[in-house]
């Protein structure tokens, strides 16, 4: 089982990188950086909110399962949501609107994935 993660750890990881998030620092994080932010936000709203019913994908980074409700094993699950970095710590830390169908950069596949913008923000960066 994988170590729980701190909201503490999350916030530091978030804070390091926001003003790049928030678009009022035009110097662009180390990818260790950015990585570590996506997947601990990843991991942690798949911690606040477990199950097996909806992917959330932030390629390259990490691919997560949340969502009580029915479990997908095999193949392509019927729920996803992928996006791409950016987007995803956009979504996070509330710059940018949870409204997926109005997001060319969102790409969310089944009724269920929808379930995700209604648990984003995480985390509010002023």
């Amino acid at each position: 089982m994988a170590a729980q993660i701190s909201a503490e750890e999350l916030m530091t990881a978030l804070t390091r990188i926001a003003p790049w998030i928030r678009g009022v620092s035009e110097h662009q994080p180390a990818r260790a950086e950015i990585a570590a932010a996506v997947r601990l936000s990843a991991r942690y709203l798949a911690q606040l909110h477990p199950g097996k019913t909806v992917e959330l994908r932030v390629p390259p980074f990490v691919a997560v399962q949340l969502i009580e409700g029915t479990t997908h094993t095999r193949g392509t699950p019927p729920h996803v949501v992928e996006c791409d970095p950016d987007t995803w710590l956009g979504l996070v830390i509330g710059t940018i609107p949870a409204n997926f169908d109005n997001n060319p950069k969102i790409n969310a596949s089944g009724i269920r994935s929808g379930e995700v913008a209604a648990l984003l923000p995480l985390i509010k960066i002023l």
